[in-house]
């Protein structure tokens, strides 16, 4: 929970929530809105969150349009970003790489050129080299465990300490965020991340439902409303240009996930021990952000699931009106 006297910082002031119809994106300007702010959410999803909100349809490719959007902004949440499976990933690299380069820069650049008081980019896990558990002084210059996205998001955490170096700008925060979850997740059946692919398959009524190995692989799932906190945490207290893991303080094995699954959905499953189980830990260390921003997930992995499945269940299609970088 985000402090009182926190949020009334945010009240009045002009805020760009960039995907803002995203997964995470949606919880800032819920939170936002009410706390008065007057926000402005542009994406290119032809979805509405938030009657308070105003919404702009545009391409942050556009750097004209991203000088325009940024304009007269208080604080901007630089949240776009394309969300897909390892396999979609593997397959349409470019789908991934070019259109998050070309945006990252475009905003970044346009908050520098138009004086925004305060940003936060949000990066990924993906961008740190490979490793079990994930701190931010270990990790830093082997190449990202995510080839394309991983380098598109590191390449603006260096566009964010360029601007400190070269102007002596302080005022970018970056957070890493990890596995993350929750309503207005991606349920799109071809390229979903493994909770909203469980759930869609579920919902299917796949019997039984097939999981690659032995569940023994650990996770780090992080509930969408707890890191959207930790994204405004951020921005509010600053992360000194460099950038903090946002997680959910907890480790979980993939059979932990389904057998949580279970405790409310009625459905078989079956693990194939003949199928890789990818990597055997990823999970991150919250310390650093549990004191620098108070950050302080709350969510429990039950919980969050439930909150999940209950908005799936109501907006099972809501993916067919978002902006698919990966269709031809």
């Amino acid at each position: 929970m985000i402090k009182k006297d926190v949020l009334k910082s945010f009240n009045g002031k002009n805020v760009l929530v960039t995907g803002g119809t995203g997964l995470i994106g949606r919880q800032i300007v819920d939170i936002l809105c009410g706390a008065g702010t007057k926000v402005k959410i542009v994406s290119l999803d032809k979805i509405k969150i938030n009657d308070k909100a105003e919404h702009v349809f545009g391409d942050l490719t556009n750097f004209e349009f991203c000088k325009e959007i940024t304009k007269d902004m208080d604080f901007v949440f630089h949240v776009a970003g394309i969300k897909g499976s390892i396999e979609v990933t593997k397959a349409k690299p470019a789908s991934f790489f070019v259109p998050l380069l070309m945006f990252n820069t475009n905003i970044l650049e346009a908050c520098r050129i138009n004086k925004v008081q305060k940003v936060v980019y949000t990066s990924s896990i993906g961008a740190y080299s490979s490793a079990e558990v994930f701190k931010e002084s270990e990790n830093r210059d082997g190449p990202p465990m995510d080839m394309f996205p991983g380098w598109a998001k590191r390449m603006a955490e260096l566009q964010v300490q360029a601007y400190k170096i070269q102007y002596g700008l302080d005022n970018y925060a970056v957070v890493r965020p990890c596995n993350v979850y929750g309503p207005g997740d991606n349920f799109d059946p071809n390229n979903a991340m493994v909770i909203p692919t469980l759930m869609y398959r579920i919902y299917k009524k796949e019997n039984p439902v097939i999981i690659w190995g032995d569940g023994t692989a650990v996770r780090d799932f992080a509930y969408s409303r707890d890191v959207a906190e930790g994204v405004i945490l951020a921005l509010y207290h600053g992360t000194n240009s460099d950038f903090v893991n946002l997680g959910s303080g907890e480790e979980r094995t993939i059979r932990e996930l389904v057998e949580t699954l279970k405790r409310f959905i009625d459905f078989n499953y079956k693990f194939d021990t003949t199928k890789p189980s990818g990597f055997s830990k990823r999970v991150m260390d919250i310390s650093l952000a549990r004191k620098l921003i108070d950050y302080d997930p709350t969510t429990s992995l039950l919980d969050g699931l439930k909150e999940t499945w209950n908005w799936f269940m109501k907006n099972q299609d809501e993916y067919l009106r978002r902006k698919n970088y990966f269709k031809e």
